[in-house]
């Protein structure tokens, strides 16, 4: 299902997520329905903050990604978790921690939350990650570039953090009053 999303400056995107009790029948329905509404909205990431459910769920999709992580499932043996070689690459993040950044760069951002806006953001260039997938396995992950820009920028909305917290103060106030002026019509 399709899920509306919620724009800044909406004060629910400001609510820090709770962490998931148990990966149940709940929880693999809410990230089908994110998976669902991020590809409905053209995204590459939706925070489940977005979609005004508070809890530390992530999903991602960064084209063309292949090279960009190293992802390690705990307690598990054989090689059917390889990332397929396609252009794919639906990653879901519960509970997740980052365990270590390093490096940093410049990129574009834009926003589901924020449509219409992009900005350049500076951040860790490769990170660590730990968190449980969809299926509720513990897994690391080693990413870099886009994709270590996306996993830090949807972390950040399970704090309550969006991108445009990263801008100045000239220009979150300049977004804000043009925000403003667009919902007002």
């Amino acid at each position: 299902m399709i899920l509306p999303i919620l724009n800044y400056p909406d004060s629910r995107l400001r609510t820090k997520a709770k962490e998931v009790d148990a990966v149940d029948d709940k929880i693999k329905t809410l990230v089908k329905d994110m998976y669902e509404t991020m590809y409905a909205e053209d995204g590459i990431g939706l925070a489940a903050t977005q979609i005004d459910q508070h809890l530390q769920v992530v999903v991602m999709d960064v084209p063309d990604s292949q090279d960009d992580y190293e992802l390690l499932l705990k307690n598990r043996k054989n090689d059917s978790d390889k990332k397929p070689d396609t252009r794919h690459h639906p990653l879901c993040f519960i509970n997740p921690k980052v365990t270590n950044t390093s490096g940093h760069e410049k990129h574009v951002e834009g926003c589901l939350s924020v449509p219409g806006y992009h900005a350049e953001v500076e951040r860790a260039n490769q990170i660590t990650v730990e968190a449980l997938n969809e299926q509720g396995e513990m897994f690391t992950l080693h990413a870099s570039n886009l994709l270590a820009v996306c996993i830090q920028h949807e972390l950040d909305h399970l704090d309550g953090i969006l991108f445009v917290d990263h801008l100045s103060k000239l220009k979150q106030k300049r977004l804000l009053e043009k925000t403003k002026k667009a919902i007002k019509g």
